[in-house]
């Protein structure tokens, strides 16, 4: 029997782990804040009433503990796939072994720009669904940081003559319907949001992707870790690209929503080939 390949391991989760861990008492995490108040825009919108649901994400003691649908109120579970708390499930996002089965709703916040095997993750969240039940996951999308990506290039290149990967790859849009539809979840949809965030310096942002656990997760990162001279070139370079009038710099950040529902009879579905009772050639004639 051949052996089972596994996902190469593109994150390093215990590298993120130490990060968050090391974030200053009452640091805001504000780009939790703004998804977790999407979140709430988007169930909303939902005329459903969730019984079991589920809400993960790296760090949960920043996730809520309710929720509130078109139908009224719920209660979430809590779930970490990376830092472990008290009074939380801390469950490895390669597995994903939840609690239990049938949830009627499952949420992911942020999992998927940690996990190695991504349709495995959504292939095993589609396992813990009952039929009919929604799946909802925001992630960092593909075009986030570019201004940040592009300073540390021309800062690899002055100062090394190469280039490094020295920020995280993120989820392009145009492939987020297709893991959906690949993980067997029907009704797949995906939408992005863009912000344009602006911080005092490039190493404020620095600062803050260090303490959300973002600061290069990459396992396979550089041996030797950002010299003082690779910074300030990085940071002057940045300051070239997109710095305002005002002396701060802008970053852009992405958030892309991704929503399926595991596969049940109710559900609309495509009608067969050979179904249709009006041919369309006669459509075309008719609108001649």
């Amino acid at each position: 029997m051949p052996e089972k390949r596994l996902p190469p391991k593109i994150f390093d989760r215990e590298l993120v782990a130490r990060h968050l861990r090391r974030r200053p008492p009452g640091h805001d995490d504000f780009v939790t804040r703004l998804v977790l108040a999407d979140l709430d825009e988007r169930l909303g919108t939902v005329t459903r009433s969730f019984e079991q649901a589920i809400i993960l994400s790296p760090d949960a003691s920043v996730l809520p503990t309710s929720g509130r649908s078109a139908n009224g109120p719920f209660r979430f579970e809590r779930a970490s796939t990376v830092l472990e708390m008290a009074g939380v499930t801390l469950v490895d996002p390669e597995v994903l072994d939840l609690p239990r089965r049938g949830y009627d709703l499952i949420v992911s916040i942020f999992d998927l720009d940690v996990v190695d095997d991504v349709p495995g993750f959504l292939a095993r969240a589609r396992a813990h669904l009952r039929g009919d039940g929604l799946f909802l996951a925001a992630a960092i999308g593909g075009d986030s940081l570019t201004e940040l990506r592009e300073a540390f290039l021309s800062a690899d290149a002055e100062i090394g003559g190469g280039a490094y990967l020295r920020v995280a790859p993120f989820i392009p849009l145009s492939e987020a319907a297709g893991l959906l539809q690949r993980a067997g979840l029907a009704l797949p949809v995906s939408d992005v949001e863009t912000h344009i965030v602006r911080y005092q310096s490039p190493l404020s942002l620095m600062r803050e992707l260090k303490a959300l656990g973002a600061s290069n997760p990459l396992a396979e990162r550089p041996d030797k870790p950002a010299t003082l001279r690779l910074l300030q070139a990085a940071t002057a370079a940045y300051e070239r690209l997109a710095a305002d009038p005002d002396g701060r710099v802008r970053a852009t950040l992405e958030i892309i929503w991704m929503s399926g529902w595991a596969p049940h009879e109710s559900q609309q579905k495509p009608l067969k080939p050979g179904s249709a009772q009006v041919r369309l050639a006669d459509m075309l004639k008719t609108k001649n």
